[in-house]
């Protein structure tokens, strides 16, 4: 997991707390945005990973090209 991912992923749980604890003191209507940027940080931090693992199997799959011996 790179830098980047790891961070997004902490900040999305941190939201994700702060969220739970503004719906216990405020409400719903107090955390829906702390919730949403938590679900947006989330979609954000699978897409990476989607894309580097397709990334990574693309390389894996092209053919090596053959040296010509002279």
């Amino acid at each position: 997991m790179k830098l980047t991912d790891a961070l997004i992923l902490s900040l999305a749980l941190a939201l994700i707390v702060i969220g739970i604890h503004q719906t216990i003191t405020v409400g719903i209507t107090g955390s829906y945005a702390f919730l949403m940027m938590a679900v947006g940080l989330l979609f954000w931090f699978q897409l990476r990973r989607t894309q580097a693992v397709e990334n990574k199997s693309d390389i894996q799959s092209k053919p090596k090209p053959k040296k010509k011996k002279s």
